[in-house]
């Protein structure tokens, strides 16, 4: 190829007449091609935008390439509103790309997070001319990752989200007036600056004052509980027997959207539908090779993929048999391509979650032991205190928050030296067990308030003493009564890794990990409204009667 062609700001009128534009990227030669579609937020010529689509590489391989700014943002016209838009506007723009000159008629689309979430709400409008999506790093149901987590808000990510998106509301709004511009910017600045030093600690967290300070509209946990229906404007869960296509789907283990790939992808397998998955040990925003503290090889690096080839590359791969001139996929085709840390390989598979898994039960038991055994005899229960005012901090995990906050296996020393921390171990392994599937943990807890937070974590220990985390998850108790033991299970959500002999496994049980989720106050008292906090002295039992557990899904042999 000896030439590219790139418009900028290619207008494409919606149905209610709002203007929205995009940066289309041609071949050389006059086509006919096929068109990759991405819809983002951040802006169609930032480096987030190119990250995920390189149109330049795409246009080498003969795609033709369409990057859009959804509604209320940057080059687009109309107002800003989360989600709302997507599914109308996703069904508008894949018609027109596909009429474009040079157009083949056949669309595919792809991007991560906000814009693989786009593509899921085109995908559920049907436009005849959409025949693949590649959705990265995205969720499925909303209150299981992007809002709330177990009924807690995932604050740490709300809040800089919301106020990152906000300005470039602000200077829409304060376009005619540089004045107000500088001093709303100004503003929001040291507000996102100010997250990590206390401005996470505002109260109340479900209607978070920095949100109505500068006026923005927030990322949904509050509006959703207003109005229901507005949040299926971005739930894809229950929806996927919908989705009549061919999707590619990326995930991290340390992903913020973890279980939401995953919970898309057996979803549309269940429909019958051709679904490749693809699952490395990264974070939302890091698809290299270290992350945390722990280096996991180059093979695990996207751009690599244990000698396969770049991710984007085996991408295009998928698109040019999906909408282009490419051998057809068969109905049932699809990879499944997951990294198992600890041993740091990659493995393929063909199903999830893997049936020859045997969910296993490592009982928390007296004198801090994590067992296979239940207990037989009568053990007291574990104490501890647990303070809204004083929460155990953030450290490591499946998250995205501002930068201070990394994502990934990090050491856990500072953590497990809390008093308001329990740690339970095994014994040194004498052999490698691996651990592939989704965790939970079964917790027989009391606690003296009337709401309170029970959070579990995972942990790998190696031969040094060094704890790492692997995967945790928490769940809010609305209404508790003082008290009285109860059976609470806290979905960790899924891992893929390998305890090495000499490694130990260990897990935390606590009451709080902030500012990943909003701190209990246990006081009862509704998240949009609650700014007072009280103390909870919790127990977690571990006898006969309340076997308090973590269920690994153990892969034999």
């Amino acid at each position: 190829m000896t030439e590219m062609r790139i418009e900028f700001d290619v207008p494409a009128e919606m149905r209610d007449g709002t203007v929205l534009r995009a940066d289309v990227y041609r071949p050389g030669g006059t086509g006919p091609w096929p068109v990759l579609l991405s819809r983002l937020p951040y802006g169609k010529q930032m480096a987030l935008a190119i990250a995920v689509l390189d149109p330049l590489a795409a246009a080498r391989r003969g795609f033709m390439v369409v990057l859009q700014d959804t509604r209320g943002r940057f080059a687009s016209e109309g107002e800003w509103e989360p989600w709302t838009h997507e599914e109308s506007d996703g069904y508008d723009t894949v018609r027109w790309a596909a009429a474009l000159p040079g157009s083949n008629g056949s669309v595919g689309m792809i991007g991560a997070s906000y814009f693989g979430n786009t593509q899921w709400m085109a995908a559920l409008s049907k436009p005849p001319e959409l025949k693949a999506i590649a959705p990265m790093v995205t969720w499925s149901d909303p209150d299981d990752g992007l809002w709330t987590r177990g009924g807690a808000i995932e604050l740490g990510i709300t809040a800089p989200w919301t106020l990152m998106m906000g300005a470039d509301a602000l200077m829409r709004r304060h376009a005619t007036d540089p004045a107000a511009l500088v001093g709303g910017i100004s503003g929001l600045v040291q507000d996102m600056d100010g997250l990590a030093g206390g401005g996470y600690g505002e109260l109340p967290a479900g209607h978070f004052p920095a949100f109505a300070r500068h006026d923005l509209p927030e990322l949904g946990y509050e509006r959703s509980r207003r109005e229901p229906g507005w949040a299926a404007s971005c739930t894809v869960a229950s929806r996927h027997d919908e989705v009549d296509l061919p999707t590619f789907q990326v995930g991290g283990w340390y992903d913020i959207f973890t279980q939401g790939t995953l919970d898309n992808f057996t979803a549309m397998r269940g429909a019958g539908r051709s679904a490749t998955l693809i699952m490395g040990p990264w974070s939302h925003t890091n698809q290299q090779h270290v992350i945390g503290d722990v280096t996991f090889g180059f093979a695990a690096n996207s751009a690599f993929m244990g000698m396969r080839g770049p991710l984007h590359g085996l991408q295009l791969d998928w698109f040019r048999r999906t909408i282009g001139d490419g051998e057809p996929l068969e109905p049932d085709t699809g990879k499944v391509l997951l990294f198992v840390m600890g041993v740091n390989q990659w493995r393929e598979e063909t199903e999830w979650p893997l049936s020859r898994a045997v969910d296993t039960d490592f009982h928390l038991r007296a004198d801090c032991r994590l067992t296979t055994e239940p207990p037989s005899t009568t053990e007291q229960p574990e104490e501890f205190a647990y303070d809204p005012l004083d929460p155990v901090p953030t450290t490591g995990g499946a998250l995205l928050l501002t930068d201070e906050f990394r994502p990934g296996p990090l050491d856990q020393v500072a953590v497990e030296a809390r008093e308001d921390v329990l740690v339970f171990t095994t014994e040194p392994l004498t052999e490698d067990v691996e651990v592939t599937g989704r965790v939970r943990a079964v917790l027989f807890a009391a606690t003296d308030s009337p709401s309170t937070d029970w959070v579990a974590r995972l942990c790998d220990v190696d031969e040094n003493g060094v704890s790492r985390n692997v995967t945790d998850g928490i769940v809010r108790v609305r209404e508790a009564t003082p008290g009285e033991a109860a059976e609470h299970v806290v979905d960790l959500w899924s891992t893929s890794i390998v305890f090495r002999a000499g490694h130990r496994i260990r897990v935390q049980v606590t009451s709080s990990n902030f500012p990943r989720w909003d701190r209990n106050l246990n006081t009862g008292e509704p998240e949009h409204t609650a700014t007072t906090a009280r103390v909870a002295h919790q127990q977690i039992f571990h006898d006969t009667d309340h076997p308090s557990r973590i269920v690994l899904p153990v892969i034999p042999g």
